[in-house]
């Protein structure tokens, strides 16, 4: 089984996966039903779900079967958000039908169904395995108890700009959450474990902001926006900007990091994704393949 997997998608309806150090396409899965909002890998490497509009396609990845293996039906346009439970037995997403849905992998339909009454644009596991942080067009972020099956709200960000992407640290130290206006909102859980305090908030883009992601090892914080960059900011006190990653030519959509947290991989409407070293703050390759914008990128080189 490979020890790296890096996929893209887009909205050219295909799915690519790469060699990461030579930056070659190894195999493309067509997607022929919508574009591509989302994908990520199973925790085992074994699947890539790919998200849009309005399913779910589960793939393998250690195959040459160009067909996905399972479907997800249940959304009713587009899937915006989705993710894995850590030992890789339910799936979560979200989705514009206002709807968070869980999906046991191991039985058919929808397990379970929770409506947010907005459109939802982002979703993201509480490292506790049993809370769903999610982000929505209203500007309201929603914790949602799996155990208990309630939901409480966290914050409106007060102008109703809508929430467009949620990250939750390793540690459970803090939840970002990115506002599509530029800003970015921290909140601290509350010495009661089920309440959260906004601790920190900045301007991170001048135009829309649309992906915010928490470093693994919880150090540092990327934004990517329609300013066609990328930023990289110190985790805690007042979220210095450390570095902008400038060379992407249109909006950059998509970030994810490698398990070390020693790099990043981008992915634009340039019809490109690119592989950033952080330290140097230098691209070290390009992947190229794509005719349409790149929306999304799944990496996965965890040992584990």
């Amino acid at each position: 089984m490979n020890s790296v997997i890096l996929a893209t998608a887009g909205y050219d309806h295909k799915v690519n996966f790469w060699e990461p150090p030579s930056g070659v396409c190894s195999r493309t899965l067509r997607y022929s039903d919508s574009q591509v909002n989302c994908l990520r890998i199973t925790p085992d490497k074994q699947f890539l779900a790919a998200a849009g509009n309005p399913h779910v396609r589960l793939f393998e990845i250690a195959s040459q079967n160009p067909n996905p293996v399972v479907a997800y039906d249940g959304h009713t346009t587009n899937v915006t958000d989705v993710g894995f439970q850590k030992d890789g037995k339910w799936m979560f997403t979200g989705s514009e039908d206002g709807s968070i849905k869980i999906w046991d992998l191991r039985a058919p339909g929808c397990q379970r169904n929770y409506e947010a009454k907005a459109p939802v644009n982002a979703v993201a596991l509480h490292p506790n395995q049993a809370e769903l942080i999610s982000g929505d067009q209203q500007g309201k972020i929603k914790s949602w108890d799996l155990t208990a099956s309630k939901c409480i709200e966290i914050a409106t960000n007060g102008d109703e700009h809508p929430i467009q992407s949620i990250s939750a640290a390793t540690d459970a130290s803090v939840i970002v959450a990115a506002g599509s206006h530029g800003r970015v909102f921290v909140f601290e859980p509350g010495r009661d474990g089920r309440s959260y305090a906004l601790a920190s908030h900045f301007k991170a883009h001048e135009g829309y902001l649309l992906k915010c992601v928490l470093s693994p090892n919880v150090r540092q914080l990327v934004t990517t926006g329609s300013d066609k960059t990328a930023k990289v900011w110190n985790v805690g006190g007042n979220w210095p900007l450390e570095k902008t990653l400038a060379q992407h030519q249109r909006w950059v959509w998509d970030a994810a990091f490698s398990a070390d947290s020693s790099y990043l991989v981008t992915a634009s409407s340039d019809h490109s994704a690119k592989l950033w070293e952080l330290r140097s703050g230098e691209v070290i390759r390009h992947y190229i393949g794509h005719s349409n914008a790149v929306t999304c990128v799944a990496l996965n080189d965890s040992s584990t």
